[in-house]
């Protein structure tokens, strides 16, 4: 019943192993806010990595970060904005038609909640075998008789063609999923988080499964996921993401033995170690990030992952201790969020009269700042900050503090730089000049404690 057919023209030109399938080049997809005067939601911007025939690529990152949008606009279920997916040497995102309904065979999704994405009034069977119906695959019979392969192939049995999905288990139903993701036969599946909603064990059954599809079917796979976990076992190479750009991408093992981005080095200090006799495990302190990203809709002009880096450039003319820094970025921090909301009718004629429209702003910084020592320079520097938050002008006084105590990281928005062999990392202290991540995550770890 399986084994693809390929044709030698058009978008079924074949492909040998270890060249590219998929090709991604500055993807970006933007929502509308819907207010006349506000900027979009930046969920992908700029992203690029290609992915190769018959392997895994491992896509993370924070919840919120464009992992699921970059996925489904990958596959043609969300419209790009701007930028190129290419197959086979077709433009993907200009494909209509024919032509679109060959590719949507070719690429399909397994999404992460397998209780939303399936059909409660429809029996196992007919969910798996819609995909056939719509693309007029066979006849009745050929396409009830490859239903039955799919669900043997995916571990359930014959009569589970005629049961609900209400009627089964979380692991089952995310089978039923795969089943219906397999049914056209494609090439490029994208897994969108499939074992999250599962429990531990029932992750390492699906988990196996898809490692023996791949394996029998020569399936190339995107694998979206926030458990690092799951992709150092899975995955053969890893895109790290965060707020809608990609910061490190390279080889699974490489990048999980030597970060070269602050904020890869931050989720992989999350991963718990398990050492096992005759091996030895490589064991990382937790870096806690403070804050949260910021809005997609308002990035940081320079560096996205500033506003939290714990490795990030300091003005080499201020002198701070790393707890005064700490504390100067989170009311940077705080200023900045302020400044996102905006002003009532009332807030803005109140502050062109000069008025206080915010009396709790000096009560936040005293409580922030109680017990720095900071030099008279830098206090007066707050003290200013503070005196323009207080009048209703977060956003000056965010922008004032970053022109005189911001840096490099601030200021320059840094690009994807090689750092090895398939390597690419896009952070400031990859360049010579500065010191590398590693050496000052670990300096400024001793430094606080």
């Amino acid at each position: 019943m399986f084994g693809r057919t390929t044709d030698t023209s058009g978008l079924d030109e074949t492909i040998d192993n270890g060249e590219t399938l998929v090709s991604i080049d500055n993807l970006e997809k933007y929502y509308d806010a819907g207010g006349l005067f506000e900027d979009p939601v930046k969920a992908v911007d700029g992203v690029s990595f290609d992915i190769r025939k018959g392997e895994t690529v491992g896509l993370v990152g924070e919840s919120g970060c464009g992992k699921t949008t970059l996925g489904r606009t990958t596959i043609g279920l969300d419209d790009a904005t701007r930028g190129s997916v290419r197959s086979r040497g077709v433009e993907v995102t200009d494909l209509a038609g024919s032509d679109l309904r060959r590719w949507q065979q070719d690429a399909q999704i397994v999404f992460q909640d397998p209780e939303a994405s399936l059909d409660d009034r429809m029996t196992v069977g007919e969910i798996v075998r819609e995909p056939l119906d719509g693309h007029d695959q066979g006849t009745p019979d050929t396409r009830r008789e490859q239903v039955f392969d799919l669900l043997d192939r995916v571990g359930l049995q014959e009569e589970h063609y005629y049961r609900y999905p209400h009627q089964f288990s979380g692991g089952q139903r995310q089978r039923v999923g795969i089943a219906r993701a397999l049914a056209l036969e494609p090439e490029f599946l994208v897994l969108d988080e499939p074992t999250t909603a599962l429990d531990v064990s029932v992750q390492a059954r699906i988990i196996n499964l898809l490692e023996e599809l791949q394996n029998e079917l020569d399936l190339t796979y995107l694998f979206i996921a926030h458990d690092l976990s799951v992709i150092r076992h899975i995955a053969d190479r890893v895109v790290v993401m965060y707020l809608g750009e990609i910061v490190e991408t390279g080889p699974t093992a490489d990048v999980f033995e030597d970060p070269t981005h602050p904020y890869t080095a931050s989720l992989l200090s999350a991963v718990p170690v398990v050492r096992t006799q005759g091996e030895t495990a490589i064991e990382r302190e937790r870096i806690r990030l403070r804050g949260t990203p910021p809005s997609p809709r308002d990035p940081p002009p320079g560096c996205r992952f500033a506003t939290r880096c714990p490795a990030k450039i300091h003005p080499d003319d201020v002198e701070l201790s790393e707890r005064a820094w700490a504390v100067v970025e989170e009311f940077r921090v705080l200023l900045r969020e302020r400044s996102r909301y905006q002003e009532s009718v009332t807030e803005t004629v109140t502050r062109r009269l000069g008025l206080d429209t915010d009396e709790t702003i000096d009560t936040i910084r005293a409580e922030m700042f109680d017990g720095i020592d900071l030099p008279d320079d830098v206090r007066s520097d707050v003290d200013r900050a503070s005196e323009l938050a207080a009048t209703g002008r977060a956003k000056e006084a965010s922008e004032y503090l970053r022109e005189n105590l911001g840096s490099v990281c601030d200021k320059e928005r840094p690009s994807s730089e090689s750092v090895g062999a398939e390597r690419q990392s896009r952070c400031l202290r990859n360049r010579a000049e500065y010191d590398d991540v590693a050496a000052v995550l670990d300096r400024r770890e001793g430094e606080e404690t």
